[in-house]
């Protein structure tokens, strides 16, 4: 008997298949696209950042995070698995933290996502480790201005006017592509986001299954949309 072409070659992160492929980083990949839709949305006064939140009907809504204050002026959103991304999280606070303490100044939002991306990176290489099984949409607002990253499991990252991540994330880049601005103002940017995520989400559309962050580019601070904010951009999005 004979194997089937490829077998084995999933077995190994540190092994390619005949036609080039990493199989243990397409699972990670896959396990991005099982995940809850993040969507990150830019404009020249800030930064949205929304997720869609699976709550169970016996859960607190606060428990589930999407979104991670990285630090005051960056934060993340993620799909995937979130043990995964607490880890990413914590070491990205880690870096915003030293860079602070050696050179006085909040760490610029690009080089923060090349860190975390240089560490996807290096467990796509060793063996006896497993890739990162999660996708984040880092967003900021530093010297250079409002910033839109992605970043995924195998280490890659880009810079996004507009993006979206997990299992609604194709849908959402279509409508994306097709209602963004370069002139969108701030507003209508948390407008758009829950106005996808309305479409992502099948059961009922109420504050509890979602989460939104803004970073504005006045104040440099990430904040949260509370529930009573939410209610009020979603009685905008179902007229």
């Amino acid at each position: 008997m004979f194997a089937p072409p490829g077998t084995g070659y999933d077995r190994a992160i540190t092994v390619f298949s005949p036609d080039g492929r990493l199989f243990q980083v397409e699972y990670a990949l896959e396990a991005v696209r099982r995940g809850t839709t993040a969507i990150g949305i830019k404009s020249g006064e800030g930064v949205v950042l929304a997720v869609e939140k699976r709550v169970l009907s016996i859960q607190e809504p606060e428990s589930v995070e999407k979104v991670f204050m990285v630090d005051d002026h960056v934060g993340a959103a993620i799909a995937g698995l979130t043990a995964d991304a607490r880890v990413l999280v914590d070491q990205a606070r880690m870096s915003a933290q030293i860079n602070r303490l050696t050179y006085d100044e909040p760490i610029g939002i690009e080089a923060l996502t090349r860190q975390i991306s240089d560490l996807k990176q290096w467990c796509t290489q060793h063996a006896g480790i497993r890739p990162f099984g999660v996708s984040l949409l880092i967003a900021g607002v530093d010297d250079l201005g409002t910033h839109l990253y992605m970043t995924d499991p195998s280490g890659t990252y880009w810079s996004y006017k507009a993006g979206a991540i997990g299992a609604g994330g194709q849908g959402a880049k279509e409508i994306l592509q097709k209602e963004y601005r370069d002139d969108i103002a701030l507003e209508e940017c948390i407008t758009l986001a829950l106005k996808i995520l309305s479409h992502v989400i099948e059961e009922e559309f109420d504050p509890s299954k979602v989460e939104v962050a803004v970073i504005k580019k006045e104040n440099r601070k990430l904040g949260y949309l509370s529930p009573e904010e939410l209610k009020s951009y979603m009685d905008k999005v179902k007229k």
